[in-house]
């Protein structure tokens, strides 16, 4: 092209792209590696709902995250939320801080009573309706859906998408935990109702298949991970958040089953740098040190718009800080 045409030719460009992103900004190819800016780099932090009661959650340095997800939040049977104590004044608090605050329901061992509450029309509702008073009674900035396994089925898209509906007139968030083992569970119409996806790219492995000892949460699995979402099923980049663990998982003799990473620290000298640690009994605890974070959120900030984190009462202190460590790289990437 000549020269005096590259204005022209940028500008047509720019309308282009303007006009693809309108029409079907939610799936588009997710392998572009152009770094995401720090201004716009999602860090998003689990904390426990029982932290909040027992003030744990004041610890938390909320000027080192973007959205912190208070996990879990779960209704009764028949859909009704229980009164949280300390979430209004943790919501305020954040919201001080300019960070977004949001219910996360269901986790890992979700009460069973979820798929008869999505399965029927009439407890649907009742639960969506649930799902959005909570929003407004604590002030909280949306809804995070952990299903993961059984629990998607035929019912999720249904109950994600009238969740989205109810949400999106109080201009609240709708966002997912999902995990690329339970890839084929979820639908392209579920996942364009999430305003974000935080891919779990952890727990490969773990005290659950004690015949399958090693790392649960490899680069290599992020890498994967995140190929498989921004790739194989189309989803922007920007919309996906990459998960990274704060804990480790022991297998063998004179190790633990789990750790916190602050924990690692503590008990093993000298395991910042590195990724396991195998004790005189023979037993190894693998984990993530501050290298393969460092390595991970470079990965993110080139292939997702930005990282998650389970859960922030687990990390180190200071210069021992995992969390400091994804701030530093992501104010790296924007200078």
């Amino acid at each position: 092209m000549m020269k005096r045409n590259i204005g022209y030719a940028l500008l047509l460009l720019a309308f282009l792209c303007s006009c693809k992103k309108t029409a079907h900004s939610e799936v588009k190819p997710g392998d572009d590696k152009t770094p995401a800016k720090a201004n716009s780099f999602r860090i998003v932090g689990y904390l426990r709902e029982y932290n909040v009661e027992d003030g744990r959650a004041a610890e938390v340095d909320l000027t080192r995250v973007t959205h912190l997800n208070i996990a879990f939040l779960n209704p009764d049977a028949n859909g009704a939320f229980k009164a949280y104590p300390g979430l209004k004044e943790v919501s305020a608090t954040a919201h001080g801080k300019d960070v977004k605050v949001l219910a996360s329901i269901g986790g890992g061992l979700a009460p069973e009573y979820y798929t008869t509450l999505i399965a029927d029309k009439s407890t649907r509702a009742k639960l969506v309706s649930s799902l959005a008073l909570l929003t407004d009674t604590y002030n909280l900035d949306g809804i995070d859906v952990d299903l993961e396994g059984h629990f998607v089925d035929g019912n999720y898209e249904v109950f994600v998408t009238e969740l989205k509906a109810a949400l999106k007139p109080k201009s609240k968030l709708l966002t997912t935990a999902i995990a690329t083992v339970y890839a084929t569970q979820y639908t392209d119409k579920a996942l364009a109702q999430f305003d974000f996806i935080n891919i779990m790219s952890y727990d490969k492995t773990g005290p659950w298949k004690p015949e399958k000892p090693g790392q649960h949460s490899p680069y290599a699995m992020a890498v994967d991970d995140l190929d498989y979402w921004g790739g194989n099923r189309g989803i922007a980049k920007e919309k996906l958040s990459l998960g990274l663990p704060f804990y480790g998982y022991g297998f063998g003799k004179g190790v633990p089953e789990d750790m916190a990473f602050a924990d690692i620290l503590k008990t093993y000298p000298g395991s910042i740098d590195k990724d396991e640690v195998t004790v005189a009994e023979g037993g190894t605890m693998y984990y993530n040190g501050m290298p393969t974070i460092k390595s991970k959120t470079t990965l993110a900030l080139q292939k997702a718009g930005g990282v998650m984190v389970w859960q922030l009462l687990q990390d180190g202190t200071g210069s021992n800080s995992l969390l400091n460590t994804i701030v530093a790289e992501v104010k790296a990437a924007n200078k």
